[in-house]
């Protein structure tokens, strides 16, 4: 078994205190809700009092629906081509960033929020397509602009990008009632506020929100079986020899779990190069950490983690745990499924 734990008040006072600082804040709980679960994040987004929250796809929205009773926005942009008519909800904002899906929704009522093009480069309208599509763009139910930003400002700082884009929907003679905006930190919606008046900014966030305080949840493993081994011993589905005398520890939480599945990690500076060309050359020689702690040390794989559970190796001197004991671990959020998630 591989389950989350929660101090519940101290994880919702984090999300509090985030929400009172930023006006007009939309929850995200996209994907597989940061490790918590879709619907449980629509029911805390709905105790944290908020009108909007926002998922990731359209198949996303029906999970969320049950516990959170107000809109809810789509990011990832709907087009003709690829996505079915969706369904007929007057709480769903859909996201147009092509002209084919501008042109396709105009006039039919649908609520919609149109994407911009900025130095992300992932989705949007660029200044020309915009021009273009002035017509279209006021034939539909719009709900604002959408500004997705790096996270790392580029060439043109984030107010700076977000300013001239105001501009630009002003010259075009388009509404700048409201902009969605990602990546952007209170104090650059403060500078926002102060140009822009007359704007609604409505920051998405879910990083900071579900995950800023790390010490308030917990995942952990259960300790499914040990089994004391000696130098040599052959074990696992590829049968290597121990390394040494000491205890193979059986633990739930695996692949299916997210266990030692990563994204590519993005580095600067020659220290983190060479720690991460140091992993390499460990995994390559068939070595790898796992997120498994025990007597408050990471501890290796004994192999690769199977779907559901993980093999541990943990040398002689180290007084293993128990059968029924649980073992704390360290991964990625956004890539963990848990079987329970426990509110403590």
């Amino acid at each position: 078994m591989f389950s989350l734990h929660i101090e519940s008040e101290r994880w919702r006072a984090n999300a509090a205190a985030l929400t009172a600082q930023t006006p007009a804040i939309v929850p995200v709980v996209k994907g597989n809700g940061y490790g918590f679960g879709l619907p449980m994040l629509g029911a805390e987004a709905a105790r944290l009092g908020c009108d909007t929250l926002a998922v990731g796809t359209l198949d996303e929205a029906p999970m969320v629906h049950d516990a959170f009773r107000g809109d809810v926005l789509v990011l990832t942009p709907w087009h003709p081509a690829i996505d079915p008519e969706p369904a007929d909800d007057a709480r769903l904002i859909l996201t147009a960033s092509s002209p084919e899906a501008v042109r396709a929704l105009s006039g039919h009522g649908r609520r919609v929020v149109v994407e911009l093009l900025t130095s992300m480069r992932r989705f949007g309208l660029d200044e020309e397509a915009v021009a273009t599509a002035v017509p279209d763009i006021r034939r539909l139910a719009l709900e604002g602009f959408a500004l997705h930003l790096p996270i790392d400002d580029g060439e043109l700082p984030r107010v700076e990008e977000i300013s001239s884009w105001v501009s630009t929907l002003r010259r075009h003679q388009l509404p700048t009632d409201t902009l969605w905006v990602s990546h952007v930190s209170n104090v650059e919606l403060a500078t926002l506020h102060r140009r822009h008046p007359e704007t609604r900014f409505r920051p998405r966030i879910g990083t900071a929100l579900w995950l800023g305080d790390r010490d308030s949840y917990r995942a952990r493993g259960i300790v499914l079986a040990v089994h004391p081994t000696r130098r040599g011993v052959r074990f696992g589905y590829r049968q290597r020899k121990a390394p040494g005398d000491g205890h193979l520890l059986i633990v739930g939480g695996g692949t299916s779990h997210g266990v030692a599945l990563s994204a590519p990690r993005s580095v600067t500076g020659l220290t983190p190069r060479l720690k991460l060309a140091a992993e390499g050359a460990l995994e390559a020689g068939g070595r790898a950490l796992s997120p498994f702690y025990v007597a408050g040390r990471r501890r290796w794989f004994a192999e690769p983690p199977h779907m559901q559970v993980s093999m541990v190796w943990l040398p002689s001197g180290v007084t293993p745990p128990v059968v029924g004991d649980q073992v704390d671990a360290d991964l990625r959020m956004t890539t963990a499924t848990f079987d329970r998630v426990i509110l403590h």
